[in-house]
This record gives structure tokens, C-alpha cells and sequence, in this order.
């Protein structure tokens, strides 16, 4: 069953974050679909968080989709063309996100391999968050996209997830945030 918005639309970005693990996120595009079980994510909290793009309220045209509505995808380029895909949550206006870092694929794979450029299918296929936007053929065209549609979005298909298989930990290349750099805010499954 696809995510409501009432998911994405609570207040608490980091148990959010915790729970998207296990969750399956999909796109459709040019009518090939392409999906695999969300396996880490980091949150990023509103105006507070020095890690985060809308630290002290900042709103530029690169984070604009943050301040959009709860189940909004919020894509950025990274290191010039690394394409890193986040779900926004919260509230219109309170800027949460989760960052979806790795997934582990499912669906579509033949089209994952070749949009990755690779023959066989391994770890890093969409291991990392760069290569989940490869993967899943996101760009930052898609920023602003509707998750509660049919191009991107995430769903509950009751995969089981153990509390012994979350690994906790800071949140990864945040190291210029100051104390925000150490927050436990990276969940990954072990699958």
C-alpha cells in the first residue's frame, strides 16, 4: 500500500527517518518501473540542524521543496553531479527531510544495471545515496514531485524489521556542522 500523507506529515523527522526502513520506494518512468527496500536514511531537522540545507531558515532556490508539503520529493546536486533524493515531511513550511541513502533493489533491475552502466548486480547497484538516484533514474527534475502520485513514491509492503538489525549512527559528510555532525540521526538495515 503506497504511503498517505498522513506518514510523511508527523512531526518527528527522525523516527520517521527510522521508520521509512523497510519501506519500498519506486518510480515510474517511460513506463519502466524500478523500486528496492529502503536500507538507510538520515534526518534532518528544520531551521535547528546546522547540517541541514534550511539551518536558521534559510530558503534558497535549491531548497525551495523543503517548505513544500509533507510527501514531497526534495532532490539536490551534490559534488556537481551526484542526484540525492529526500523525502520531505513535517509540516508546509517546517522544512524536515529525510534523506534516503541506500536501497536494496527489487524491482526493475535490468533497467537499474544499465542506467548504472553495470552487468551484474552488486552491493553499491544503489548502495549509496548517488547511486539510489542513478538506480531509480532521479534527477533533479524531480524535485517538487508529488510522492502520493505515480512517478515517485514509497510503499508499505509489511517487510518485518528488527530492531537488532537498525544500526544507529552520525549522519555521514555533515562534519563541518559543528556538534550536529555527532547526532545519532543515520539508520541502517541489515538485510
Amino acid at each position: 500500500m503506497k504511503l498517505k500523507k498522513s506518514f510523511y506529515a508527523r512531526e518527528d523527522v527522525v523516527q520517521i527517518a527510522q521508520d521509512l526502513l523497510g519501506k519500498y520506494l519506486f518510480t515510474n518512468f517511460n513506463n519502466s518501473l524500478t523500486g528496492g527496500i529502503i536500507t538507510e536514511t538520515e534526518a534532518y531537522i528544520a531551521i535547528t540542524d546546522r547540517a541541514s540545507h534550511s539551518f536558521g531558515g534559510k530558503r534558497t532556490a535549491r531548497n525551495e521543496h523543503m517548505y513544500a508539503d509533507a510527501g514531497t520529493a526534495y532532490v539536490y546536486i551534490c559534488y556537481g553531479m551526484h542526484h540525492l533524493f529526500n523525502v520531505v515531511t513535517n509540516k508546509k513550511e517546517i522544512p524536515d527531510a529525510v534523506l534516503i541513502r541506500a536501497i536494496h533493489p527489487t524491482d526493475g533491475i535490468d533497467t537499474m544495471l544499465r542506467r548504472r552502466g553495470m552487468t551484474e548486480v552488486k552491493k553499491n547497484l544503489a548502495g549509496g545515496p548517488g547511486t539510489v538516484g542513478v538506480a531509480l533514474g532521479i534527477n533533479k527534475i524531480h524535485s517538487g514531485t508529488d510522492l502520493l502520485a505515480d512517478r515517485i513514491w514509497i510503499e508499505d509492503k509489511k517487510f518485518v524489521v528488527a530492531q537488532e538489525k537498525i544500526k544507529v549512527s552520525k549522519r555521514i559528510g555533515v562534519e563541518g556542522a559543528g556538534e550536529a555532525a555527532k547526532y545519532p540521526f543515520r539508520f541502517v538495515l541489515q538485510i
